[in-house]
């Protein structure tokens, strides 16, 4: 009998339509001789499965359970897309936990780590992996700090994000003094805590990779060329960057890229596919800049890119990601 995969989708963080677009392109992608599919969005409080007539199944948060067609419909695996709360930053991956249920993502706690960008980066700092330096503006304590201590510290520009979201929604890059107040205001408009970055200029790369108990995949690098001041929104997802599929980097330069990849991936435990943002600084320096353990899945993100520029087939990336969890560990 066919499995079961309810692609989890939806939130209720500003990234809530990137993540529809993402469910609608896993849905192409998974096989469907293999599994039955549903779409499961999450929003404003209610969790209901998208059937294919257009009508919505209120889901049973007891077991994740659906009504379809009079008959209870329940998945045998969850594939998270949601970008955003609550399902990068850990909390629906507890709740699968708790009910006994396989999904595509990180566990908890690695979900949790990779959605902070400053938490992360000062963890993974403690293993030598290079990162722009920063500092945290929490909300209520925004007085604590002036605009001329931050700019000592970090420098202009600079840039001013959510510690917590993606999308770049909220982020600006600060050239002036006078422009940061009113860019912390803006990211505090998208989560509680404010991350200040030291601008670092150089090429900026992209790395995809997955894991499984029987192979380890790490993608061909994207290079991003953004058409605005940084990769915003619209150079995300309105075409306004070039995204070259293998980057125009050395072989020595794209190994190493590879390797901490693959070094990331391990040193975190992560689980399914993840995609790492790198700049490359002069002299071929590799810095850090964030982690993406739900990445954007329609036909042109940049891990079908980079599974296309490999020479695989994405329905078999697919099966492989959900067949290692649902396939059970042989006993001790």
């Amino acid at each position: 009998m066919k499995k079961t995969v309810a692609i989890v989708c939806g939130g209720d963080s500003s990234e809530h339509d990137v993540s529809m677009r993402s469910a609608e392109g896993i849905a192409s992608f998974i096989d469907p001789a293999r599994y039955n599919i549903y779409k499961v969005e999450i929003h404003a409080g209610k969790w209901e499965a998208l059937l294919p007539d257009g009508s919505r199944s209120k889901v049973n948060r007891d077991d994740f359970s659906f009504m379809v067609n009079g008959e209870a419909v329940h998945p045998d695996f969850a594939y998270i897309t949601i970008h955003g709360a609550p399902g990068e930053n850990g909390e629906l991956q507890g709740y699968f936990d708790l009910i006994g249920m396989p999904y595509s993502t990180c566990g908890v706690l690695v979900e949790a780590m990779t959605y902070d960008k400053f938490v992360l980066n000062n963890y993974l700092r403690s293993f030598g992996v290079s990162v722009a330096d920063s500092l945290l503006v929490k909300i209520g304590h925004e007085a604590e700090v002036s605009d001329e201590d931050i700019v000592e510290r970090i420098g202009l520009p600079c840039f001013v994000k959510p510690s917590r979201g993606g999308s770049s929604f909220g982020t600006t890059k600060v050239k002036t003094i006078e422009q940061l107040r009113p860019a912390i205001n803006l990211a505090l408009k998208e989560g509680e805590d404010v991350m200040v970055e030291a601008f670092m200029g150089g090429t900026e790369l992209t790395c995809g990779c997955y894991k499984t108990r029987e192979k380890s995949v790490v993608f061909p690098i994207t290079e991003v060329v953004s058409k605005n001041e940084f990769f915003d929104y619209a150079a995300k997802y309105n075409n306004e960057s070039d995204e070259i599929t293998p980057a125009r980097i050395s072989q020595h330069l794209a190994e190493r890229v590879s390797k901490l990849t693959s070094m990331i991936y391990d040193l975190l435990g992560c689980h399914g596919i993840i995609r790492i943002d790198y700049i490359i600084t002069e002299g071929e320096k590799i810095n850090l800049l964030e982690i993406n353990t739900t990445p954007g899945m329609t036909a042109t993100s940049f891990i079908p890119q980079q599974v296309r520029a490999a020479g695989l087939d994405i329905k078999d990336v697919m099966t492989d990601i959900i067949e290692d969890k649902l396939t059970p560990y042989p006993p001790l």
